[in-house]
């Protein structure tokens, strides 16, 4: 009997087959175990109580031969959004930020990594990226800017808007806006925005070469021609303005990658009815969610690490520029409209035909008549569109060219009348000599 079990223990824990995985291993294993101990005799209300078995488990592995067992899945939690997953991952480029986002206002529960190996496997290849090494600044010491451009919904257009984001070096804060050009009274409006959003600047701010700040440069003699209206700009702050070398743009990786930020998670999916509801998405996108996250480079918030050390560091501004504006003349067409880059905006119809003032900058459109209230709009984001009116009813005046009377020049007119006689002046004199008293 004890040599009995000394071969019924050793059948236990046999030697694993090369090759077998670890559940493979212990069915088969209690398979054998069962099968060698009902050989030598042993009841099976005992077999159970060695192995720690239930009685029935005992009698199946009897009756069967033994066999893989598969075990059933359990449901992914993201199972019940599967069809919105699916259909809303292309509109917002596979985003798992995004779409976490937005299945958690629908109800979602699960957690962020499952979410994520479920979009993973929708995601086409990428491209291998160029290693780059990164730069650390201290605080208040640096922020980088640059331009992004993407196309969004603007009602029912879609609109090219160019995207202005600041990013301060230190803490990776950043800040983002919507303009309809790159052009320089945009960037300066962006920049006095990015200094009162921070409460602040930095010492330097590094940019690309774009041809609103570099009107040329050399750059192994280290000479740059700056645009002197952005240079200007830049000396009234006491900004250090640095530029990357040709063709390096990496050299600004924390900016580049957070354009690329701002497009593929603000920007994603998204529609707005207006520029203006757009800019104010975006600052309460930049506090609650850029603000907000863990920083991948950094391994913590932004804002956090905004506030512990950086907030302190910057240099307040204690005084504004005047705001830039251009300002030009335009005559209101037939229809009481002024064109401003494409867009027509309505004057009073008394304004039809005249020359008047149009002083054009990044947030306004002010028309202005000599001796009459300016009128002013936002600017319309879209082209070839008719801002609304929002004034009076407009009253239409005729013209005082135009008469009540009859045509007295009609061509067809004048020939069915016919030619007026020609005579000399002296039968006219005799004419008025005869009705004289």
């Amino acid at each position: 009997m004890k040599v009995q079990q000394e071969v019924a223990e050793d059948r236990i824990l046999p030697p694993a087959p090369e090759g077998a995985t670890e559940e493979a291993v212990i069915h088969e294993s209690q398979w054998d175990v069962v099968r060698g101990l009902a050989g030598d005799g042993v009841g099976k209300k005992e077999i159970a109580r060695r192995l720690g078995m239930d009685i029935k488990t005992v009698r199946k592995w009897l009756k069967h031969e033994w066999k893989r067992q598969t075990r059933t899945a359990r449901p992914s939690v993201v199972a019940v959004y599967e069809p919105f997953v699916r259909e809303r991952a292309p509109e917002v480029g596979y985003n798992a930020s995004v779409l976490f986002r937005e299945i958690q206002g629908l109800g979602y529960e699960g957690s962020y990594p499952a979410l994520l190996r479920f979009v993973r496997p929708l995601r086409p290849m990428r491209p291998a990226e160029e290693p780059a090494v990164r730069f650390e600044t201290p605080a208040g010491k640096q922020s980088q800017v640059d331009w992004g451009q993407t196309q969004v919904w603007i009602g029912e257009e879609k609109v090219k808007i160019h995207l202005f984001t600041m990013i301060l070096g230190f803490s990776r804060r950043l800040f983002a806006r919507a303009y309809l050009d790159e052009k320089l009274g945009s960037l300066l409006d962006a920049h006095d925005r990015a200094f009162e959003h921070f409460g602040g600047r930095t010492e330097s701010i590094l940019y690309d070469n774009p041809r609103t700040i570099v009107v040329a440069k050399d750059e192994q003699a280290g000479t740059v021609e700056w645009n002197r209206t952005f240079k200007d700009r830049m000396d009234f702050y006491g900004v250090e303005v640095k530029l990357c070398r040709y063709y390096r743009a990496q050299t600004k990786g924390k900016v580049e990658r957070g354009v690329a930020y701002v497009k593929k998670n603000a920007m994603a999916g998204k529609r707005f009815a207006s520029l203006e509801e757009l800019n104010a998405y975006l600052i309460e996108w930049c506090l609650t969610v850029a603000d907000l996250r863990i920083h991948g480079s950094v391994f913590e918030q932004p804002c956090a690490r905004f506030e512990r050390e950086e907030k302190q560091a910057l240099i307040p501004i204690t005084r504004r520029p005047a705001p830039a504006v251009r300002r030009e003349s335009r005559r209101v067409t037939r229809e009481g409209h002024v064109m401003v880059e494409t867009n027509r905006y309505p004057v009073d119809y008394g304004w039809v035909g005249r020359e008047v003032v149009v002083e054009i900058s990044a947030g306004a459109i002010v028309i202005a008549l000599d001796g009459s209230t300016p009128i002013r709009y936002e600017p319309i984001a879209e082209r070839h569109r008719v801002a609304r009116w929002s004034g009076p009813p407009r009253s239409f005046t005729e013209s005082a060219g135009v008469t009540d009377g009859p045509p007295r020049f009609d061509p067809a007119w004048l020939h069915q009348v016919g030619e007026v006689e020609i005579r000399s002046l002296a039968q006219y004199a005799a004419v008025a000599q005869e009705v004289e008293p």
